[in-house]
């Protein structure tokens, strides 16, 4: 377990976004501070996609997409296998609140993470380039990719997604993303230079979209809608949708061909989500909602990944073979 919970962030982070949602509950921002907090997530927000464009170099995704069967079924796993799962719970209901329901759906819509993907990929012995390549060309899709799904699968009367919500992701995350890519030049070495405050900026602003969320969760009366049975739910589909994302995953890679370093690449980088972009693009997607509980499946299960991923790493680090097998056909 010690070996685990080297690569499990129960960092002080962690302890922050905890206490920032006891902050949230017990001190929820009112009045014109809400008013004021709102606007600064607005900033937040921008800022974060500005950087996420500034730091994403798109020669690297160009590198990896040689291997592109492999890049193609990473993209199945997180827009194909996961979006088929979240309308399953949306079908059969299980006696969730309409929010929850909308929550796993947004989910599975997401694109995977990038740090934990290529962390995770590395420490077991996986194809790292490739690992990187997976998690960045998923994240530009899903800058797109994600408002689309929301709308085809959430659309409708309180589906949450609308003309306007298109707009505001234009103008809060495709219009800041451009514009760090333009920057990119000019920006590139001090972004890499400077590696700790733009991890600050991104988890200050996650920080602050939690605050807010959550706190009018707290003013609105939403989490009365939510049973102590709701939550546990939560917690065992999010387990169960990870458990059958890995296994899908595992049995493509297998399928393929591929060699053990591939297999491990598909593994961690198709069966995560990212909360980074979840988070903030949640707010823009479904204002006026039950955001606390539209995003609560997506906490859980990011919390639950880490751990589960931290352990098998682990476990293929200690079993990794002094040479890979065949390479992919």
């Amino acid at each position: 377990m010690a070996g685990v919970m080297r690569f499990v962030p129960l960092d002080p982070y962690v302890l922050a976004l905890m206490a920032t949602v006891g902050g949230a509950s017990l001190f929820p921002a009112q009045g014109a501070w809400a008013e004021g907090a709102a606007v600064a997530v607005t900033g937040a927000i921008f800022l974060l996609f500005f950087l996420y464009g500034a730091r994403l170099a798109p020669r690297e995704v160009g590198r990896g997409m040689a291997h592109w069967r492999l890049q193609l079924l990473v993209l199945l796993c997180t827009y194909g296998v996961f979006p088929l799962l979240g309308l399953g719970i949306a079908a059969l209901g299980l006696g969730l609140a309409p929010p929850l329901v909308l929550g796993f759906l947004y989910l599975c819509v997401l694109p995977s993470t990038v740090q934990s993907s290529i962390a995770f990929t590395g420490i077991a012995g996986g194809n790292v380039p490739a690992a990187l390549t997976a998690a960045t060309v998923s994240n530009l899709l899903g800058v797109v990719a994600t408002p689309v799904l929301v709308g085809l699968l959430m659309g409708g009367p309180g589906g949450g997604f609308s003309l306007d919500a298109l707009e505001d992701i234009a103008l809060q995350v495709l219009l800041p993303f451009a514009l760090g890519q333009l920057a990119r030049p000019v920006l590139a070495g001090w972004v890499a230079r400077h590696r700790r405050v733009t991890s600050m900026v991104d988890r200050g602003a996650i920080l602050l979209v939690v605050y807010v969320a959550f706190s009018e969760g707290m003013t609105s009366g939403v989490w009365s809608l939510m049973s102590g049975w709701d939550f546990l739910l939560v917690m065992a589909l999010d387990c169960v949708v990870l458990a059958l994302v890995m296994a899908a995953s595992l049995g493509l890679g297998s399928w393929a061909g591929f060699s053990r370093a591939d297999r491990l690449t598909l593994f961690f980088c198709g069966s995560k989500k990212s909360m980074a972009t979840g988070l903030p693009m949640a707010g823009v997607l479904f204002a006026g909602q039950a955001v606390p509980l539209i995003v609560l499946p997506l906490m859980l299960f990011h919390q639950i990944q880490l751990l589960v991923c931290a352990a098998l790493a682990q476990h293929w680090a200690r079993t990794r073979p002094l040479a890979d097998d065949a390479n992919p056909r």
